[in-house]
């Protein structure tokens, strides 16, 4: 199999991983199997936001919606749509749309009357991108803590937790404002174990609601790496790996994948999660992603056989607008440069400099990330 082949079955394959954890889709099939449901308001909050907020008007075209997701990521059919209110604001650092967006959840819930139903569409992102603070908190404050989590390393449950305690909407309290007869909440995981105490810091999250409220994890990675595995399949590859288990550290995870792939058997590979890094000072430009990528590929340097593509399923890498890096034997063709740039966190440049930078654009969705690696089966 020549290079070019391989990495269009692992486009392939990752296409169809993306597609079945799509918002739109996940919440249709999620209203399809659920008992009917009438919303009067239709809140959305996260990268997904747009997909699912648009699944959920395919099914109720009546009701009114205020959606809030990541600046270009904003669905033209909802601009368009009077009955949509929609707000852009930043990730992973919050800005002042993200308290504009918050006060403005705190409202439009709030209003609502008795008798009324709420559907709580949440994805990852959410966390950023809509934030009500306390009196003695200000934004700058909470973009410097944000900023101090991320670059430290920590994991997205422990900046979660974290976001929880300063949050006047986070861990349920939202709905806790909600005066209506019932609410429903559809949640995309971008958490391990999928805990929708977790997703979006616990924006949707029922522990204070009571019987009224009742929350469904609707899009995984699982399903992600479900579909990955049956599109490689069908494409007659054997999957030797379909594995949750991408955490920790990216530098101490590299070496672990690489050891897996090194003289590993033909086919395809696929993992799942999200690692963590610890940034420099002044770091660069590239996300986890695309320093994963270009760290694995020193293990595969010169050889012809493997390509590996490492993604974020919602089509952004950090604060870049790439999803990540798809990297194969002559990626890594000079170390000297390679380790300076995984060392200033700046593996983008060096990855679009080898025509090597992958770039989806919104996927309106977020599942963590993926990695998919394909072995030839002639080696």
């Amino acid at each position: 199999m020549q290079k070019q082949a391989r990495e269009q079955a692992i486009l392939e394959i990752w296409r169809a991983a993306v597609g079945a954890v799509e918002g739109r889709g996940a919440v249709l099939n999620a209203l399809a199997t659920d008992t009917p449901f009438e919303p009067e308001l239709i809140v959305a909050v996260g990268k997904a936001a747009s997909g699912m907020a648009k699944g959920a008007l395919e099914q109720f075209p009546r009701a009114a919606a205020l959606v809030v997701t990541k600046y270009q990521h904003a669905d033209p059919d909802l601009l368009d749509n009077p009955r949509v209110e929609m707000i852009e604001a930043a990730h992973p650092i919050p800005d002042r749309n993200s308290l504009r967006a918050g006060a403005r959840l705190l409202e439009r819930v709030a209003e609502l009357g008795a008798g009324s139903r709420l559907l709580l569409l949440v994805s990852g992102g959410a966390s950023a991108l809509a934030e009500a603070l306390p009196d003695d908190m200000s934004l700058e404050d909470l973009q410097a803590m944000t900023d101090e989590m991320i670059a430290g390393g920590k994991t997205i449950a422990q900046i979660n937790a974290r976001r929880k305690q300063v949050s006047r909407i986070k861990d349920g309290k939202l709905i806790e404002v909600f005066n209506g007869a019932e609410v429903r909440s559809y949640a995309i995981s971008d958490v391990e174990g999928d805990g929708i105490e977790t997703i979006g810091s616990g924006l949707g999250d029922c522990c204070c609601a009571g019987a009224k409220c009742r929350a469904s994890i609707v899009a995984s990675n699982r399903i992600a790496r479900e579909r990955a595995a049956r599109r490689a399949r069908e494409l007659g590859l054997e999957v030797v790996v379909d594995e949750e288990s991408l955490y920790g550290d990216l530098f101490e995870l590299a070496p672990k994948l690489a050891e897996r792939l090194r003289d590993a058997a033909p086919g395809v590979y696929i993992w799942g999660g999200e690692p963590t890094v610890v940034l420099p000072e002044h770091p660069g430009r590239g996300g986890r992603n695309q320093s994963l990528a270009l760290a694995l590929s020193e293990s595969i340097a010169d050889r012809d056989d493997i390509s590996i593509l490492v993604a974020g399923t919602d089509g952004t890498d950090g604060p870049t607008e790439a999803a990540g890096g798809l990297v194969d034997g002559a990626t890594w063709n000079d170390s000297d440069a390679a380790r300076a740039a995984l060392q200033a966190a700046d593996a983008g440049p060096f990855l679009e400099q080898r025509d090597a930078l992958f770039v989806t654009g919104p996927t309106h969705t977020n599942v963590m990330d993926l990695v998919i690696a394909l072995i030839d089966q002639a080696t």
